[in-house]
């Protein structure tokens, strides 16, 4: 069950205008289509994305155009474009038939 606080803030909320200069992370991580969680954690290592307006944190079209360019560019944890694919194991070999 999802507490109180995680549906305030947790979840990600339509702007009123999707153009409008500034959204907070729940509004966002709505229009970048990403988790708050993911988010946050973004803008936690990339201070320079965002701005806070009292307590909350606020992005500008500026800043949206850059996370979504980071976002594009592939995982930011590994640095690689796709993720890896899965590696096929090699199954059993066929019993030999001289036995």
């Amino acid at each position: 069950m999802a507490t109180k606080a995680y549906e305030l803030y947790g979840v990600p909320v339509p702007p009123q205008d999707p153009e409008q200069e500034f959204m907070t992370v729940q509004e966002t991580a709505h229009v970048l289509n990403c988790s708050v969680s993911w988010l946050r954690r973004f803008l936690r290592a990339n201070r320079h994305l965002h701005s806070y307006s009292g307590r909350r944190i606020v992005t500008n079209r500026e800043d949206r155009a850059a996370i979504y360019e980071a976002r594009r560019a592939g995982d930011p944890r590994t640095g690689r474009a796709m993720p890896r694919q899965r590696r096929r194991t090699a199954g059993r070999k066929p019993a030999s038939a001289a036995a």
